[in-house]
């Protein structure tokens, strides 16, 4: 709130300025170099005071799934900066993220619609796998969607000696799709589906009743589960909005 006011004090000094400025009627400002170079500076200020503001505002609302997070909580703030900043091109000086997102996240977004299962979603792949589908855990979760052998199976891939579909985009994706759905069956939440996705629902469901609490933002959760949630909002954000986090698309 505090940077906000000092964003909006700047934005209106710099207008006055300007105001100041075109109504002098001394001297044309176009004849007068000084005066020139004062104006172009106090316009590019404004326009430097408006896209900080609007980044501002933009902050203040980040959603998965249709549901905001709680960002006016600090432990929710804090974390979702730490998982931004390991996302940004700083940290990761490369554009692959971005190239398999253009490449593959279309057809992920329209199966996932097929199945009424919400877009924010396409984002697990990337996470999991990089979009990847050679990436294997070291507990054998592999694939675009890091499904375990016997998961795969349950929900229709055939996973043997001779075929991996979990290496399929398209019937991977189906796949995926129809977990997510029987996920959202048992707990009612596109936030805690995310998490039982990587947590698996019957240790998600212990820790919720162990806890007496639901909400994700509000469980205490092992690293990797506790962080996931934050990595997809993340991921979905520099794929979004890429130069904000200093990708020159």
């Amino acid at each position: 709130m505090i940077k906000k006011k000092i964003l909006c004090t700047g934005f209106v000094l710099s207008l006055f300025v300007l105001s100041r400025l075109y109504s002098t009627p001394h001297v044309d400002p176009i004849e007068d170099p000084y005066k020139k170079k004062l104006i172009e500076f106090a316009e590019k200020k404004v326009e430097e005071k408006k896209n900080a503001i609007a980044s501002e505002e933009d902050d203040t609302v980040i959603a998965f799934a249709d549901e905001n997070l709680p960002i006016e909580n600090q432990k929710v703030k804090r974390k979702l900066k730490k998982y931004l900043a390991m996302f940004s091109f700083k940290k990761h000086q490369s554009y692959r993220l971005h190239q398999q997102a253009e490449k593959h996240l279309p057809k992920i977004a329209e199966i996932l619609k097929s199945h009424d299962i919400p877009e924010d979603f396409k984002y697990i792949p990337l996470v999991e796998s990089g979009l990847n589908p050679r990436i294997r855990s070291h507990r054998g979760a592999g694939g675009y969607w890091q499904f375990m052998p016997a998961t795969a199976r349950l929900f229709g891939l055939k996973v043997n000696g001779n075929v991996d579909e979990r290496k399929d985009l398209v019937k991977s994706t189906h796949a995926a799709a129809r977990y997510l759905n029987r996920l959202y069956t048992i707990f009612g939440d596109w936030t805690l589906v995310a998490a039982a996705y990587n947590l698996g629902e019957g240790r998600l469901k212990s820790s919720m009743r162990r806890q007496n609490e639901n909400n994700y933002y509000q469980l205490a959760l092992n690293g990797e589960t506790g962080s996931y949630v934050y990595k997809l909002v993340s991921m979905k954000e520099i794929i979004e909005k890429p130069a904000k986090y200093g990708y020159n698309i």
